[in-house]
């Protein structure tokens, strides 16, 4: 809420009868103001006196308080703004009294109250609710004050004269803090909110001299009746707790015979589990006595499959170095006939180059035949030598390929 919901109205308890005069002459809404004003103050003062002498707490039906409630309907409908409807101008002060939870989060309980509440069905109904719930919160004086200060959110539900836009509101707002010395216990839920007439009864502040001077003779006598209805109280409140009590031990001592009852099967159930259990125990150890017995020849079993696989893996192992030896034998064999063979290709390219080579200088020699008939004996011997050279190199090669 805003930090002036915290601050106390500073302003006076009651508007300058000066001031009031001269608006009275201007302005019917000031009378009007003013009226309500002076109700709210009788109001509120009588429901003050009067509860303190009442002594107790106030309910619903006290006539004070019911007026007091008329009368802040009557404060809070003043200057209201007219909300078209489908049907007609519906005035209604549930729209202002809602807008305070958004103000002051303590609120908000307060409001979901209302709203919670069976048999309400006209925004007059819930905002009468929501006055006697804030009452018995003793939350009413802060709750309004935090919506009369904002001022620009009120004009949206009352005119610029209204009460609870001007100085009257303020004053009003600040009589209700002497409220919150009143305890009231009001049953909202069960009550007819929707339906009531709310008309002021001015014959409750027009007292006459008698009823001025009975009022210590009837502050005596609703004491004497408070005694007695506090005694009378008080003697039923101790029968009834005297029943409750017998109903408690009747109650306790059939609570008790179960209980044995439960007690004797559960030691019958205790007896039995703990058969079951001793029974449980001996087929345990049977089957570990098993179990471990099956282990010890599973053992034997393994540690001579062990050995058998140590002797095989033995025998492998020399198998496969004596295969590892051969083909590393092997290996180097085909290594030596692939270089053999390289060599002997590289041999049949220069016998193949050097034919070529033949054949090209024999067709040269040929077409210098005509000229060099006279070296033909020189040109034959060295081609029969070289003849023999060639012929040479084949036997040789096909000694070796042999």
């Amino acid at each position: 809420p805003p930090r002036a919901c915290g601050e106390l109205l500073t302003r006076s308890a009651s508007p300058c009868p000066a001031r009031t005069a001269a608006m009275a002459t201007k302005d019917p809404t000031a009378v009007e103001r003013a009226n309500l004003l002076n109700m709210a103050k009788l109001s509120i003062k009588g429901l003050i006196e009067s509860a303190l002498s009442f002594g107790r707490t106030l309910d619903s039906d006290y006539p004070p308080l019911q007026q007091f409630f008329v009368v802040m309907e009557h404060c809070l409908k003043h200057g209201l703004k007219g909300r078209k409807s489908f049907l007609s101008y519906n005035k209604t002060i549930w729209g202002p009294l809602e807008l305070v939870e958004k103000l002051y989060p303590e609120a908000e309980e307060i409001g979901a109250s209302v709203r919670d509440l069976p048999g309400l069905k006209t925004p007059l109904g819930r905002a009468r609710a929501w006055l006697r719930l804030a009452l018995m919160q003793k939350k009413m004086a802060d709750y309004l004050r935090c919506l009369i200060i904002q001022r620009e959110l009120l004009s949206e539900f009352y005119e610029y004269h209204a009460l609870m836009m001007e100085e009257e509101g303020a004053v009003i707002v600040g009589l209700l803090v002497g409220l919150n010395v009143i305890d009231a216990n009001l049953c909202v839920k069960g009550e007819d909110l929707d339906s009531q007439v709310g008309v002021i009864d001015f014959s409750m502040y027009l007292k006459n001299e008698e009823e001025i001077g009975n009022k210590e003779r009837n502050v005596q006598i609703a004491a004497i009746l408070d005694q007695k209805n506090y005694v009378e109280e008080l003697n039923r409140q101790l029968n009834s707790t005297v029943s409750s009590l017998h109903s408690r031990v009747d109650s306790l001592e059939k609570s008790n015979t179960k209980l044995i009852e439960e007690l004797a099967i559960a030691k019958n159930n205790i007896i039995k589990l703990q058969e079951e259990n001793h029974q449980l125990r001996s087929e345990n150890e049977l089957i570990l006595m098993r179990t471990r017995q099956h282990l010890e020849v599973t053992k034997v079993d393994v540690e001579t499959e062990l050995q058998t696989y140590k002797h095989s893996r033995q025998g492998l192992d020399e198998m496969y170095n004596d295969a590892r030896r051969q083909l590393r034998d092997e290996s180097q064999l085909r290594q030596d006939v692939e270089n053999e063979l390289s060599v002997q290709v590289g041999m049949k390219h220069e016998m193949e180059l050097a034919m070529k080579l033949l054949e090209k200088d024999i067709h040269e020699k040929q077409d210098t035949l005509i000229g060099l008939r006279q070296q033909l004996e020189e040109v034959k011997a060295i081609n029969i030598e070289m003849y023999q050279r060639l012929q040479g190199s084949e036997d040789g090669l096909k000694k070796k390929k042999k």
